[in-house]
């Protein structure tokens, strides 16, 4: 089975002094403002890596639900916080550092670790990066 998703940008104007907007399908995004000063100053408005780090977010503590609930437990709670960072000399992201805390009654720390490891490895999202991904855990 294959899932799609879809999202798009319109831009006007040149690359610093231009803006546009991003809409997606399901109009959670319609027509969201978005320009170099949002990217690359304190602009009102979203910007890809913006985007990017709520997606890793929602994907990764998606699926460490799902490793959760594979070991047989369900999590009270998990709060999950993504920066992606964009080095402007390379022009590419240089890594998404990941920090989670959980609530998951009964279930031990070291279960945890191995869940969250597995979860790092294997959401869509991280598997779509390339760079260094690093996550800080804390299972209360």
């Amino acid at each position: 089975m294959q899932i799609k998703r879809s999202a798009s940008a319109h831009w006007e104007g040149s690359g610093k002094d231009g803006k546009g907007t991003l809409s997606s399908a399901s109009t959670v995004l319609n027509e969201t403002q978005y320009s170099f000063n949002t990217r690359f100053a304190d602009g009102v408005g979203t910007n890809p890596e913006e985007l990017v780090a709520a997606a890793h977010a929602g994907c990764f503590s998606m699926k460490l639900a799902f490793n959760i609930q594979g070991a047989g437990f369900t999590a009270d709670s998990l709060d999950t916080q993504c920066v992606v960072t964009l080095d402007t000399e390379s022009g590419s992201i240089s890594g998404s550092y990941l920090t989670v805390r959980a609530v998951v009654p009964g279930l031990e720390k070291a279960q945890f670790d191995e869940l969250v490891a597995d979860a790092e490895k294997n959401c869509p999202i991280s598997k779509l990066f390339n760079t260094k991904i690093t996550v800080d855990a804390t299972l209360a």
